[in-house]
């Protein structure tokens, strides 16, 4: 029997969706076909690029100039490219037994994807990531007639699909009460290559990036120099749904506390989005004495790296629709970083404060926090570090695929 195909669909930087690459990636190690749909952009990761069972197939960006029209139009002319640039590309990609779509974006993906599966006879799944109307209420507010019709869309074609995923309980409930859509949760874990790291590959991401290598964080040999400052680390898409004058004033107060005991902090902030230059703008625009902020773009091998040879992760993640968590805190928990997250209704599913976390409302607790965690860095108190080390290695100890398998593989079968 042919091996089972399966087709992946994300209206999104195939580099910058780590959670459908590890689909990809499942899909792979169990022996199955992939192809992957979506946009051009980083890197996806090296076992995607490098298997000969898994294709890459690139979505056209939708033309510049449709921007230059007025707002509706504008819309309507993207998602009219978008449906036959689409449904083009999974034409090339032939019959496939299974296709995956990720929403959002939901328009017009899951119309789309839904009528390919009709046509070919396929498997119609859906993983549910957030909801599209949300994170555009974020922009025209939740009585725009595009919110409106966004909603409409994604309950209609949710309702068609075959197989629903999704991210948190939260979200698996509110797909029943809102659109009677039933849905396997699953969380998202870290990968097998998140975790600890030796000194010399230490060393070497050090040496890779400038920008780290200017903090004199390590030796030649990779050891942490013990006078070096403490490395704080934060993840951020740059969007409206991350606040980063959070941390720059948490960071504010940070550098005006004269407490002798508090080391130099080299902040981190990896990540790409359309808020990143106003605010690299504010941060350049004023005086440190013993903060250092720089942004970074790491290649996807490096960024675990990274959170391995951190002191501090902090997640500025508010969820649209308060349905959702932060992927950038299972990464961090899985590389064994401690993590700061700020609270939002769900996040208790993933962190729980003073456990395996700690939890913030806001720039002012977000500041106590870091006070303290590196007072007396780098020995401090570490009773309760190593209490949340405790935790976090029970965190890690389910990796993604092994949860893929129990959770998500189910919903694809091979004959």
């Amino acid at each position: 029997m042919s091996q089972c195909k399966v087709t992946i669909v994300v209206l999104g930087d195939i580099g910058r969706s780590p959670r459908m690459q590890y689909h990809a990636s499942s899909f792979l190690k169990e022996g199955y076909k992939v192809n992957i749909v979506g946009f051009r952009g980083s890197k996806p990761l090296e076992f995607l690029r490098s298997h000969s069972n898994c294709k890459i197939k690139y979505l056209p960006e939708v033309p510049k100039s449709v921007k230059d029209f007025p707002v509706l139009l504008s819309y309507l002319l993207k998602i009219v490219w978008q449906v036959i640039t689409l449904a083009w590309v999974l034409a090339t990609c032939g019959r496939s037994r299974h296709l995956l779509v990720q929403t959002p974006p939901a328009i017009p993906a899951l119309a789309v994807c839904w009528f390919y599966c009709r046509l070919v006879q396929a498997n119609y799944v859906i993983d549910w990531h957030n909801y599209a109307f949300s994170i555009m209420a974020l922009t025209h507010g939740k009585g725009h007639k595009l919110v409106r019709m966004s909603e409409k869309f994604e309950g209609y074609f949710g309702r068609k699909s075959d197989g629903n995923l999704c991210v948190t309980k939260a979200m698996k409930t509110d797909l029943t009460e809102r659109w009677g859509i039933s849905a396997v949760t699953l969380y998202d874990r870290p990968p097998e290559h998140f975790g600890s790291i030796t000194p010399a590959e230490r060393q070497t991401l050090m040496s890779k990036y400038p920008e780290l290598t200017r903090a004199r964080l390590v030796d030649a040999d990779g050891a942490f120099l013990p006078d070096r400052p403490a490395l704080l680390v934060s993840s951020t898409s740059w969007t409206e749904d991350e606040d980063f004058s959070i941390l720059l004033s948490a960071l504010q107060d940070y550098d005006r506390c004269k407490d002798s005991k508090l080391p130099k902090l080299y902040c981190v902030i990896t990540g790409k989005g359309p808020l990143k230059d106003l605010y690299m703008r504010r941060v350049t625009s004023q005086d440190w004495s013993k903060v250092d902020i720089v942004s970074v773009w790491l290649d996807a091998e490096d960024y675990p790296r990274l959170l391995a040879s951190a002191d501090l992760g902090v997640s500025l993640h508010t969820s649209s629709s308060g349905l959702d968590l932060p992927m950038k805190v299972v990464d961090m928990l899985g590389c064994g970083l401690p993590v700061a997250a700020l609270h939002f209704q769900c996040l208790e599913e993933l962190v729980r404060h003073g456990e395996n976390g700690l939890v913030f409302r806001d720039s002012c607790e977000l500041a106590a926090q870091l006070c303290d965690w590196f007072t007396g860095f780098p020995t401090g108190d570490r009773s309760r570090r190593q209490r949340f080390d405790t935790a976090v290695a029970e965190f890690q100890s389910l990796r993604w695929h092994d949860n893929w398998t129990l959770q998500a593989q189910p919903l694809f079968t091979k004959d």
